[in-house]
């Protein structure tokens, strides 16, 4: 139990630059002797002591089949070229703008939207892919933005490739 008038916190040490002196001589060795040096940092130890662990990957691996969406509740599929839901979650493509097939502008877009949009689903069903974080979490729809990769390529970039999306510029262009 903490002392009266004293967090938890409070009582814990905090570390300071201080505590990193025994080890300068090593640091400085190390970066002196160029590449060896940095390897010794690493294979010691002594890089993740002084600098952390590595980021973790916040991308999360997905294996599933998405159907093309229904009507009734969505839970997981495809609802067009650049939007599917995933265990109840709705997502966006970030890196890429497809044809609307809710409200098309004409009938060439209408046609290239249903194109997009089963072409998605026979991506994204086609075997493990990651959800890379993109510039935000959201858009103004809620919808969450990701950019969906597989082997180390996007999967709305073989969308643009093929000619089915547009690479997104930040606005909507005309299919039209």
């Amino acid at each position: 139990m903490a002392a009266r008038g004293r967090s938890l916190r409070t009582r814990t040490r905090r570390q300071s630059w201080l505590d990193t002196l025994p080890l300068l001589p090593f640091t400085l060795l190390a970066l002196g002797l160029g590449g060896s040096g940095m390897m010794l940092l690493r294979d010691s130890g002594l890089a993740d002591w002084l600098l952390g662990p590595p980021a973790a990957s916040n991308a999360a691996v997905v294996s599933r089949t998405f159907p093309v969406c229904a009507a009734g509740v969505r839970r997981t599929c495809v609802v067009d070229g650049d939007t599917f839901w995933l265990d109840g979650v709705k997502f966006r493509i970030a890196d890429i703008n497809t044809p609307e097939t809710s409200q098309p502008q004409c009938a060439a877009e209408a046609a290239l939207g249903r194109q997009a949009t089963g072409r998605l689903a026979q991506l994204l069903s086609a075997g493990p892919f990651t959800l890379e974080p993109a510039d935000r979490d959201e858009d103004r729809y809620g919808r969450k933005l990701r950019i969906a990769m597989r082997d180390g390529q996007s999967v709305g970039g073989m969308l643009v490739r093929e000619g089915l999306a547009h690479k997104w510029r930040g606005r909507m262009e005309s299919w039209c």
